[in-house]
């Protein structure tokens, strides 16, 4: 019996940065997604409500959000 094994990928490591959006009009409200150090963000490994959220604040800065910055994760 031949058994084929499949090599699973492995669980994408913690991120250590979060890129975070804050809104403009609402106090202590934002879009946090993880991120590198640079703010890289890796939309295969965000949610589909995650990357919605995340490529919605992007297309908003300016109007809705002030420019992302990176901060460590907590």
């Amino acid at each position: 019996m031949d058994v084929q094994r499949h090599r699973q990928a492995s669980p994408a490591p913690p991120c250590a940065h979060e890129l975070l959006f804050v809104s403009v009009y609402h106090s202590g409200r934002g879009i946090v997604v993880p991120c590198d150090a640079s703010g890289k963000v890796d939309l295969d490994s965000l949610s589909e409500r995650q990357r919605n959220a995340y490529l919605g604040a992007r297309a908003m800065v300016g109007r809705e959000y002030f420019y992302p910055t990176v901060q460590q994760a907590h």
